[in-house]
């Protein structure tokens, strides 16, 4: 059965952000919450080991995300804000970290 061509985006532009946050977002997103993981978990070594499983993962379920949104650059706008967050997360807790060099 098709899909309801209302329900469809005729903009695209509006696939052309959908798809590319979902893709490029999305994986950002998974690499630096993993990188946030290593610091806040014990045993770094262990998340850099399940990461390689684990960011796949990750990075499917924030693949569907954008395409819950009716506009795609909000979409884009919610991942560089989480993206954002991360990394400064990730750079204050990295002044800290004795494990890294």
């Amino acid at each position: 059965m098709p899909a309801n061509t209302k329900y469809l985006n005729t903009s695209p532009w509006q696939q052309f952000a959908k798809i590319s946050a979902g893709i490029l977002g999305g994986y950002i997103i998974s690499a630096v919450l993993h990188m946030c993981l290593s610091l806040w978990l014990p045993n770094p070594k262990e998340v850099l080991i399940t990461s390689i499983v684990t960011l796949f993962i990750v990075w499917c379920a924030l693949l569907i995300i954008p395409f819950l949104f009716k506009n795609g650059w909000k979409a884009w706008l919610l991942y560089i804000v989480i993206i954002t967050l991360l990394y400064s997360i990730y750079l204050i807790g990295n002044q800290n970290n004795p494990f890294v060099s």
